[in-house]
C-alpha cells in the first residue's frame, strides 16, 4: 500500500475546489432551499492555533452536509477587525493599526484556508475597511433619525491608562482587560442605542428560539431582567440640617419585587451615586470618601457582587409606609446599583443574603417574616443564612398567614390604598453606550456646530474615514489630539465645526455583519433587502458561550432596528418560501455554543510558562528540553497564548494534515463540551486516516456507482451484513450531524471502517460488490469531516465529479430496519448491563433475561426484587430493597 501523502493531497484538492468555485453560493433565484451557516467571525490577533479550529470545523461539517443534501448554502468568512488590541500593538510595535491588522488577516486567512473549510471567499469582509464602516455609519444615522440613537450623560467604566470607556465584560476583577489598571466610574457624554425600546419583545421572542441552548436563553432572560413588583415612597422623617431645599426632602422611592417582606424591613440603602448620597457628600467628607471608594469598583455587576458589602450611614431616617411611627435608618451601600430600579432598596435581611450580610456587619436589628414550610414560628430564627424561598408570612400584621405570593398582591393593594406606592415593572436591561475614546474604530458620523448643534454627516460625504497620519504619542484618543482631522465645516451653515472624535464600540461592527454577508459587494447600500430576505435569518450560528449575552442581544436589537428603519422590510419572495423576513426580528434561527479545546499547562522551575514543544514527558512527570530540569505540569485549561499551552496549527497540519486536526477536535467529546488535546489522541486520528486510505487502496478497483443494482448474492450472508452496517451508518451519521452529535457520528464511522476491513481480503463477488458500496458510502459520510481524504478516495474509487458536489447518500430503508433492539438494564436507577432482544419481545421475556444477566445478578444477591418495570424496546428497570 502507498503511504497517504497529506501534504500533496490536501494542497491539490484545495486548489481544485477553488478553481472550480464549488463553494460559491448560488444566486437568490435558485430553486433550491437556502441554508445559511455562520461561525462567529474571528478577531485578527495573529496566528491561530489548534484550539481555534473546532469552531470553524463544526460550521464546515454542517455546511458540507447541507450542500450535499441539496441546499443552496451560504457559508461566508470575515474579520472583526477594529478594537483596542490593534491600537495597543501600534503603540508597542510602532506600526499603524491598519498595517498590523491586515498583516494578521493575511496570515490567519492562509491558516484557515489550510483547514479546507468551504467558505465563499468572494463575500469576505473586514470591519476596519471603509467599504464596510461606510455602511455602518449610514445605519447609525438612520438609527439616530428613528430615535434609536441618542446622546446623554451616562455612568461608564473608565480605564485611566488606555483612557477609554470599557464595556462591563472588559473589566476583569476591577481592572481593565488590556492595561490592568484599576477601573474608575465616570459620567461622560455618550452616544447610546435605545435597546430598551425592544425590552419586552427581546424577552418574549426568546420563547420561540427553540434551536438555541436553554442556558443561553436563560442568560439572556436574566440579562433583560424583567421584574414585577412595587414602587414604594418612604417619607424622610429626620435629616441633617444641611439637607434642605429643592428635592432634598422628597420621599425616597424604592423598587422591590418583595413587598411581602415589608414588615421585615431593617434599613433603607441608596446607591453610592444616588442624588441623596451626592447631596450629603457635599458636606460630609466620610460620605464623599465612600463614593470615591465605590467608584473604583467600576460598574461591573459581577465585581460589585463579589465585593465585601460596605456602607455609610447618611444620618437620615425614613418612615415605614405601613406605620408612620416606625423609623428606619438610611445608608449608602456599595451593592445598590443606580442602574437598577430606582437606585434605592429597603433591606429585609432575613429574606435576602446581601441585606443579611450588611445588617450583620453593621449590627442592624431585623426579624424574620417568612416562615419556611414545616418550621415553628416560636423557634424559627435567622442568623447568618437568609431564607429566600416561598413560605407563610408571619410577624407582619395584616399579612400574617398569607402565602408569599398572596402577600405580595395584598401588600401592593394596601400601598395603593395608602397612596404610599404603586404596582410597577422594571427592567435590568439598559441602553447600550456605544461611544469609545479610541482611534481604531468606526468614526461616529456626527459634526458639532456652535450654531446648529449636533449635525449628521450628509450621505454623499460618507464614509468619514480615519486619518492615516495618526500619532499615539499622547495619552488618550488620537482623534481628539489630531491637528486637523476633527476640524471641518458645518454641513448646515458652513461655519467652523468639529467632528465627533469618539468611535463606535466594536460590538456594533459584529451586530450586523451577518446581514452584510448576504450582499457583501454592494457599494451603494448596506445590503439589498431582497437578498437579505432570501438568506436571513442565519439557519445555524456557531460560536462560544462567552458571547451568549451581549453580542447575541445586540444582534437581536440590530435586526429589529434595521427592520424598523426600513433596511429589512417584511419582504416575501418565492425563493424564501413566501415567508416574511424576520417578522420576529430574530437574526439567528439556530445557535450552537461549542466547547473549547483544552491542554495541559507547563511551568519551568523559574515560573515561566512553557509550550508543549519545549517539554518532554517522562515516567515521573516532565522536563524542560532546554535545561533538562523538572517541569511543573499544571491544570488542563483552555488553549491560550498567554499560558503557551497551544499547539501550532501550521506545524501540526504540515506534520499530520488538516483532516487529522478536524477529525480529532470533533471526535473525543460531545461538541458542547471541552475536548482535551493529547498527542496520543491526535496520533490516533492520524492512524485512522491511514486505515481509511488502506481500505480504499486494498479494494483494488472502482466502487459501484450510486443506484447501481446489487450484484447477485448481496442479499444474504456476509455481503448482506456489510450492506446493512453501511446503510445504517449513513442513516445514523445523517441524524448525528443534524443533531450536532459529531462525536457519535465519528464513532459510527470507526465501526463502519472496522467492518469493511474485516472483508478486505475477500474475493467473493458479492462481498467485493458490497465492500465497494460500503467504501463509497464510507467516504461520502466522511467527506464533511475529512474532505481532502474523502475527495482523494472518491477519485480512486472511480466516482464522478467532486465528492463535495455529490448528493448525500440515501440509506436503503430495507437495509436499515433493525429486527433486534438493545435495552439497558438499570438496578435502582443505575445502569448495570444491557440485553439484545427481538424487536417487540414480550415483557416477560425481557424481565427474565434482565434478571438472569450475569452483570446484573451480583447486584441482586441478598436483596429482594420489589419491582421490574419493562418499557418495551426501551429499558428494563429493576427495583431492589
Amino acid at each position: 500500500m502507498s503511504r497517504y501523502n497529506h501534504l500533496e493531497v490536501e494542497q491539490k484538492w484545495r486548489l481544485a475546489w477553488a478553481q472550480a468555485g464549488v463553494y460559491k453560493a448560488e444566486p437568490e433565484t435558485s430553486a433550491k432551499p437556502k441554508y445559511y451557516v455562520l461561525e462567529m467571525f474571528p478577531y485578527p490577533s495573529g496566528r491561530i492555533h489548534v484550539g481555534h479550529s473546532r469552531n470553524y470545523t463544526m460550521g464546515d461539517v454542517v455546511s458540507r452536509y447541507k450542500r450535499a443534501k441539496g441546499f443552496n448554502v451560504l457559508h461566508p468568512m470575515g474579520w472583526d477587525a477594529f478594537g483596542l488590541p490593534a491600537e495597543n500593538a501600534a503603540i508597542e510595535r510602532k506600526v499603524h493599526p491598519g498595517a498590523w491588522t491586515h498583516q494578521n488577516i493575511d496570515q490567519m486567512k492562509a491558516q484557515i484556508q489550510k483547514l479546507g473549510c468551504d467558505y465563499d471567499w468572494d463575500r469576505e469582509i473586514a470591519t476596519c475597511d471603509p467599504e464596510y464602516y461606510e455602511h455602518q455609519q449610514r445605519l447609525f444615522l438612520a438609527f439616530w433619525k428613528q430615535g434609536l440613537a441618542y446622546r446623554r450623560k451616562a455612568k461608564v467604566n473608565w480605564d485611566p491608562v488606555d483612557q477609554t470607556v470599557l464595556a462591563n465584560e472588559q473589566v476583569v476583577d476591577g481592572k481593565g482587560w488590556r492595561s490592568g489598571a484599576t477601573v474608575e466610574t465616570r459620567e461622560l457624554e455618550q452616544w447610546m442605542f435605545k435597546v430598551t425600546a425592544y425590552a419586552e419583545d427581546l424577552l418574549e421572542a426568546l420563547k420561540g428560539l427553540e434551536r438555541w441552548p436553554d442556558k443561553v436563553r436563560l442568560m439572556q432572560t436574566n440579562w433583560i431582567g424583567k421584574s414585577q413588583g412595587a414602587k414604594i415612597w418612604w417619607p424622610i422623617h429626620s435629616a441633617p440640617k444641611e439637607l434642605t431645599g429643592g428635592h432634598a426632602r422628597d420621599p425616597i422611592e424604592v423598587f422591590t419585587t418583595r413587598p411581602d417582606t415589608l414588615f421585615g424591613a431593617s434599613f433603607l440603602a441608596v446607591a453610592p451615586d444616588h442624588p441623596l448620597t451626592k447631596t450629603i457628600a457635599a458636606f460630609r467628607p466620610e460620605v464623599a470618601a465612600f463614593m470615591a471608594e465605590c467608584a473604583a469598583l467600576g460598574t461591573s455587576e459581577a465585581d460589585i457582587e463579589k465585593a465585601e458589602k460596605k456602607g455609610v450611614d447618611l444620618g437620615i431616617t425614613a418612615s415605614h409606609p405601613f406605620d408612620p411611627e416606625w423609623k428606619l435608618p438610611v445608608w449608602a451601600a456599595n451593592f445598590v446599583l443606580s442602574t437598577y430600579g430606582t437606585g434605592a432598596i429597603f433591606g429585609s435581611p432575613a429574606g435576602d443574603q446581601r441585606d443579611l450580610d450588611f445588617a450583620n456587619k453593621y449590627r442592624l436589628p431585623f426579624k424574620p417574616v417568612v416562615l419556611p414550610p414545616g418550621a415553628d414560628a416560636a423557634t424559627h430564627a435567622i442568623t447568618t443564612e437568609a431564607f429566600t424561598d416561598e413560605g407563610t408570612i408571619y410577624n407582619s400584621g395584616f399579612l400574617d398567614g398569607l402565602s408569599t405570593k398572596d402577600a405580595i398582591a395584598r401588600a401592593i393593594e394596601e400601598l395603593v390604598r395608602l397612596d404610599a406606592g404603586e404596582a410597577t415593572t422594571t427592567w435590568r436591561l439598559r441602553d447600550w453606550g456605544v461611544s469609545r475614546q479610541r482611534y481604531w474604530g468606526c468614526p461616529i458620523p456626527v459634526i458639532y456646530c456652535a450654531a446648529c448643534g449636533a449635525v449628521p454627516v450628509p450621505d454623499d460625504r460618507l464614509p468619514v474615514r480615519l486619518p492615516e497620519d495618526v500619532s499615539f504619542d499622547k495619552p488618550g484618543n488620537p482623534l481628539f489630539h489630531h491637528a486637523t482631522w476633527k476640524h471641518c465645516a458645518c454641513p448646515s451653515c458652513g461655519g467652523a465645526a468639529e467632528r465627533e472624535t469618539d468611535t463606535l464600540d466594536t460590538f456594533v461592527d459584529s451586530s450586523w455583519y451577518y446581514a452584510r454577508f448576504t450582499d457583501a459587494q454592494n457599494k451603494a447600500i448596506p445590503f439589498d433587502a431582497k437578498k437579505a430576505a432570501y438568506w436571513l435569518p442565519v439557519d445555524q450560528y456557531v460560536g462560544g458561550v462567552e458571547h451568549a449575552v451581549l453580542h447575541l442581544l445586540y444582534s437581536r436589537f440590530f435586526t429589529r432596528a434595521l427592520r424598523d428603519c426600513g433596511f429589512l422590510g417584511a419582504i416575501s419572495s418565492p425563493a424564501s418560501g413566501g415567508r416574511e423576513l424576520l417578522s420576529s426580528g430574530e437574526p439567528f434561527a439556530g445557535l450552537f455554543t461549542q466547547g473549547m479545546v483544552v491542554h495541559e499547562t507547563y511551568k519551568s522551575e523559574g515560573g515561566k510558562w512553557l509550550a508543549p514543544e519545549e517539554i518532554e514527558k517522562t515516567e515521573t512527570g516532565a522536563i524542560e528540553l532546554a535545561t533538562k530540569k523538572p517541569v511543573t505540569v499544571g491544570p488542563i485549561e483552555k488553549m491560550s497564548k498567554s499560558k503557551k499551552n497551544v499547539v501550532d496549527l501550521d506545524a501540526f497540519v504540515d506534520d499530520f494534515g488538516a483532516d487529522v486536526v478536524r477529525w480529532f477536535v470533533l471526535s473525543d467529546s460531545p461538541p458542547e463540551r471541552d475536548v482535551e488535546w493529547t498527542s496520543t489522541g491526535a496520533e490516533g486520528a492520524w492512524r485512522f486516516v491511514g486505515r481509511v486510505w488502506s481500505a480504499v487502496e486494498a479494494h483494488g478497483g472502482p466502487a459501484p456507482k450510486p443506484n447501481a443494482p446489487p450484484a447477485p448474492g448481496c442479499d444474504a450472508g456476509d455481503a448482506l451484513a456489510l450492506r446493512q452496517i453501511a446503510h445504517r451508518a449513513v442513516a445514523d451519521v445523517s441524524g448525528d450531524i443534524e443533531g450536532f452529535r459529531f462525536n457519535r457520528a465519528i464513532a459510527r464511522a470507526y465501526e463502519l471502517v472496522a467492518a469493511i476491513r474485516k472483508h478486505e481480503a475477500s474475493t467473493d463477488p458479492a462481498i467485493v460488490w458490497a465492500r465497494g458500496e460500503a467504501l463509497r458510502l464510507m467516504v461520502q459520510i466522511l467527506s464533511p469531516f475529512l474532505p481532502h481524504l474523502a475527495e482523494e478516495c472518491w477519485q480512486v474509487l472511480g466516482q464522478d465529479g467532486f465528492i463535495v458536489a455529490a448528493p448525500w447518500p440515501e440509506a436503503d430503508a430495507a437495509l436499515t430496519a433493525r429486527d433486534h433492539v438493545t435495552l439497558p438494564i438499570q438496578v435502582n436507577g443505575k445502569r448495570r448491563g444491557e440485553i439484545t432482544l427481538a424487536k417487540g419481545a414480550a415483557e416477560a421475556e425481557a424481565r427474565a433475561a434482565a434478571l438472569a444477566h450475569p452483570d446484573v445478578v451480583p447486584f441482586l444477591e441478598g436483596k429482594s426484587v420489589s419491582k421490574v418495570v419493562v418499557v418495551p424496546d426501551r429499558i428494563v428497570n429493576i427495583v431492589v430493597t
